[in-house]
């Protein structure tokens, strides 16, 4: 029992290290150490990984090496792009914003989502909380947000509010609304993308296969059109990385024009790429259907 939490103290004096390093020395410190450390996110991630660890020595079937792959490169590009100097470079590029929000709502939601861990995590947590994830106001909230109709709306809603011009000069000027920004795209990217790409068919998933292939339809004209609008428009729509001062030698309209080009086509191969998913699983489950049937009539 003791061992076990000793492994929560290791992960509190590291954290400790790291804020106490970041916030004397940070000229000294490497690209890939923290550029402003930040709690929630070095907690978020380190329980998360020792939760996975846990949960792996814990149940007794594991999920594919290639699913634990991509959960594990997922989590990991999540805490590269906050907390490295990319974050950094986002706080001053537009472009480089755009890149490390396509993680945080696409690539690293999309390998998270494709992982499949949920089971993995939930036996590697603590005992006292498993009840509280397995709550019916936690799963009604759950049900709510990855509803059909709430699903798509959230997803298209979060990324066009918080590029709304006077939003996001706001937030980039607020360290607060800064972070809310990022949480807010990066468990709406996972929550999506869960319902997605979820390899199951219904029931016990949430979706059938075609409603999940309508709903990457749904998602996807709207990015192309707010990507189209930023890559083409000729005035320069967010000049608060003016303001702030870009620290690349790069115009505020090219800057704007490859921020632009990375909503709309990153994001229009991750549907694609999604899609591909959905419509393999189907056929996997159809076919695996079909053995049942098979194996019951024979019986």
């Amino acid at each position: 029992m003791m061992r076990g939490w000793r492994w929560y103290g290791a992960i509190l004096a590291l954290g400790a290290v790291l804020y106490w390093v970041c916030r004397l020395y940070p000229a000294w410190l490497p690209a890939w150490l923290p550029w402003e450390f930040s709690w929630p996110i070095y907690l978020a991630t380190a329980l998360t990984f020792a939760w996975f660890v846990r949960g792996l020595k814990i149940l007794p079937k594991h999920p594919p090496l290639w699913r634990s792959i991509c959960f594990v490169l997922g989590v990991a590009s999540f805490w590269i792009v906050l907390q490295t100097r990319i974050d950094y470079y986002a706080q001053h590029m537009f472009f480089v914003h755009r890149g490390a929000h396509f993680v945080l709502h696409h690539f690293g939601a999309f390998l998270i989502a494709l992982g499949m861990s949920g089971p993995v995590l939930f036996a590697g947590m603590p005992d006292f909380l498993k009840p509280v994830v397995a709550s019916r106001p936690v799963q009604v909230t759950l049900s709510f947000l990855q509803h059909p109709v709430m699903a798509p709306f959230l997803f298209v809603g979060l990324l066009y509010f918080w590029l709304i011009p006077q939003i996001h000069t706001r937030v980039m000027l607020d360290a607060n609304l800064y972070e809310l920004m990022n949480w807010t795209m990066a468990i709406n990217g996972v929550m999506f993308w869960s319902l997605i790409l979820d390899s199951r068919a219904k029931p016990p998933a949430r979706l059938s296969h075609l409603m999940r292939a309508a709903l990457i339809l749904v998602i996807e004209l709207p990015q192309m059109v707010l990507g189209a609008i930023l890559s083409l428009t000729e005035h320069d729509i967010y000049p608060v990385y003016t303001i702030c001062g870009r620290v690349l030698d790069m115009t505020a309209l090219n800057d704007q024009h490859y921020g632009g080009l990375i909503i709309w086509l990153p994001g229009t191969l991750t549907s694609f790429a999604a899609m591909i998913v959905v419509l393999v699983t189907m056929r996997l489950n159809e076919e695996r259907a079909a053995l049942e049937e098979n194996k019951s009539e024979a019986a």
